[in-house]
């Protein structure tokens, strides 16, 4: 597989395209290590397709199945003796840092003493967003701003007044509270921006820093059309969208014969890292991971069905309550009766080993993940050069600090006419 260079990557659509293209056929190519779940199907068919690859897998301990989960192209080195296709993961993932320099960062992250209700990573990843966007020339409008950490962020290095949209009235009434009490030259407003009758300032740079789902392609349809100078954004959980299956947004992606067409379930997949998450968070994800899968088995034990039954999110109380607990909850959700008999301690050990068989058939659909996002943005990308704009695209911070750290910087270039769009 040959892929146009990294630094390339703000020069034309067709390397956007070429990009996209080549992780469209990729995905299509290896359907059978993504879309199927581990944790909803016990033995996914490639386990006996690729009985060398599931063996290696078998053999990792805790410790490295950790290290490869968070060091993907390690495990795709590794796993390309019995999937050639996989000796290309490292270019196919590789996208320029916009922000080679940590000092650029820091210059633009808010103080600590300044940062009143701003979470740590909030603050790092505002500061280095707010850097990979210097210098800023238009006034700044935060889409989806929250408490507005993001537009006290950019106040210092924009040109007239923040604004914000934001549809919470509390997070409103806070953002501007904190904006006056530091005297940031910011103001936020109470908007939908999923209103058809949403207006867009003029002359405006628009920026979202992790705007999830359809809220982030609305300013990518939105902004365009208004023919905003510049639009930055770093997209986040890209699987909340009212479509199904997914389509992809420029006209060229989505007339490709063998285009991917991804359901709201696959699109999670994108997701689904947690290298940011605190060891008591991981612990407890592992711990009802183990009742999940225990109930799992018990379930189709007791209904005679070798199906999965989802079960809704469990109330917090259940963790200090106890497996059987949790089983008893879970059953009356899906109107199960369990009989008296049940031994419990049985299927907790069943989960705890289910589990680890979940977590290493994980491993090779998670080495799908960073491509299903590109797939993503490089179509995002795509659209953005078909309204007349030109696209950066590249990473704005470190993945430690979060795995979202895609950024798309468009220009609108000059005398280019926004596309009319219609909305629902």
């Amino acid at each position: 597989m040959t892929l146009p260079p990294a630094a390339s990557l703000h020069h034309g659509a067709e390397s956007f395209y070429q990009r996209w293209r080549q992780l469209n056929d990729w995905l299509v190519q290896h359907r059978e290590f993504w879309q199927p779940a581990p944790f909803m199907t016990p033995e996914p068919a490639w386990t006996q397709t690729y009985p060398e690859l599931n063996a290696m897998l078998a053999e990792l301990t805790d410790a490295e199945c950790q290290h490869l989960d968070d060091v993907p192209i390690e495990l795709a080195a590794r796993a390309s003796r019995w999937l050639p296709s996989l000796e290309a993961y490292a270019d196919m993932v590789q996208l320029p840092e916009l922000l080679p320099l940590a000092e650029k960062a820091s210059e633009a992250t808010l103080p600590e003493i300044r940062a009143t209700d701003m979470p740590g990573r909030k603050r790092l990843q505002s500061g280095a967003f707010t850097a990979a966007l210097r210098p800023l020339e238009h006034p700044a409008l935060d889409w989806c701003c929250g408490k507005g950490h993001l537009s006290r962020t950019l106040a210092p290095f924009c040109p007239g007044e923040v604004q914000g949209f934001e549809w919470n009235p509390e997070l409103v009434q806070d953002g501007n509270r904190l904006a006056q009490q530091f005297g940031d030259r910011v103001l936020i407003g109470c908007q939908d921006v999923m209103a058809a009758d949403l207006s867009l300032p003029k002359r405006h740079h628009c920026v979202a820093l992790h705007a999830c789902g359809d809220l982030h392609r609305q300013l990518l349809r939105r902004g365009s059309e208004a023919g905003l100078p510049r639009l930055s954004i770093s997209p986040c959980c890209y699987h909340l969208s009212e479509m199904e299956p997914y389509r992809p947004l420029s006209e060229k992606a989505a007339g490709y014969q063998k285009v991917l067409q991804p359901s709201r379930n696959d699109l999670r997949l994108a997701v689904q890292e947690t290298v940011t998450a605190p060891a008591r968070v991981r612990e407890q994800t592992r711990l009802v991971s183990q009742w999940r899968l225990g109930f799992d088995g018990l379930q189709r034990h007791l209904r005679g069905r070798d199906d999965y039954l989802p079960v809704p999110s469990h109330p917090a109380r259940l963790l200090s309550e106890g497996f059987s607990s949790f089983c008893r909850w879970a059953a009356a959700k899906k109107n199960l009766e369990l009989p008296g008999s049940v031994d419990f301690d049985a299927w907790l050990a069943f989960g705890e080993r289910r589990l680890v068989e979940v977590r290493r058939h994980e491993l090779v659909r998670h080495l799908f993940r960073r491509p299903l996002e590109l797939w993503m943005v490089f179509d995002y990308a795509l659209f953005l050069k078909e309204q007349g704009y030109t696209v950066r695209l590249g990473q704005f911070c470190d993945r430690s600090l979060t795995p979202r750290n895609l950024l798309l910087d468009a220009v609108r270039v000059s005398g280019t006419q926004p596309v009319q769009h219609s909305h629902p």
